[in-house]
């Protein structure tokens, strides 16, 4: 059996996302469709300090650039933004047990490095599944040889990967049609991702915040309390 799943690149994503991956032996990065013109997860996403939430949004280059891909998106270096953000990410998580054996990779995600906003993204990313003792393969959508659209889409992307079952979320059932999947022999499974519960700072627990969050307040614990979920499985098989 070879399961494959599909998700855009967020910014630092949620525990949701990561679920997903650790269930899949193929993640797709959607890097090759549109980038919205609204507020977005892939620029911005929820950590927590003594407030409650807070939010760290990645600016980007839009006006006058028309409709993007995501791929070509690019960062806007201008103002001290970065500065701001990694003065208030250390605040926020000075207590952390283990912030400080993240802290270069902290310190990196808000350099200059980074000109367009999937290479920040995937590093990310990329740094988050080895953390969690990932083997997910990850599977840029531009690299593939598919064009369509939902929702024949993510039919072809499982056709082009050779899954054998395509796991999407729940919330994506009106996006996709059965039918098509039984027409190629793949199975359509859907599940719901809950946000695992553990020991943050700041009181009251919130849930969906940025997997960091659990990363520095958990460490080397992040991975089993992630796992944990996977059995028994919430899937279901359409």
């Amino acid at each position: 059996m070879k399961i494959v799943s599909a998700y855009q690149p967020y910014f630092a994503p949620y525990a949701g996302f990561f679920e997903k991956a650790i269930r899949s032996h193929v993640m797709v990065l959607m890097d090759d469709v549109q980038f919205p013109r609204g507020r977005s997860w892939l620029t911005r996403n929820r950590f927590k300090n003594d407030q409650g939430t807070l939010w760290l949004t990645i600016p980007v280059w839009k006006k006058g650039l028309g409709l993007q891909k995501v791929k070509d998106v690019r960062i806007c270096r201008e103002g001290r933004w970065a500065s701001k953000h990694l003065a208030s990410l250390m605040t926020a998580y000075k207590n952390a047990p283990f912030l400080e054996d993240h802290q270069s990779f902290v310190n990196e995600i808000f350099s200059d490095r980074y000109s367009f906003l999937l290479d920040l993204n995937l590093e990310i990313i990329h740094y988050v599944l080895k953390q969690l003792e990932s083997q997910t393969e990850l599977v840029l959508l531009s690299s593939l040889k598919v064009s369509s659209k939902e929702p024949q889409l993510s039919v072809d992307i499982c056709k082009e990967m050779g899954a054998t079952r395509f796991l999407a979320q729940s919330s994506a059932k009106k996006y996709l049609d059965p039918q098509r999947f039984r027409q190629e022999g793949i199975e359509l499974t859907f599940f719901n991702p809950r946000s695992p519960v553990y020991p943050q700072l700041w009181g009251e627990f919130l849930p969906n915040l940025s997997i960091l969050d659990m990363i520095f307040n958990c460490g080397p614990k992040a991975a089993a309390i992630l796992k944990r979920r996977l059995s028994p499985p919430t899937e279901q098989a359409i």
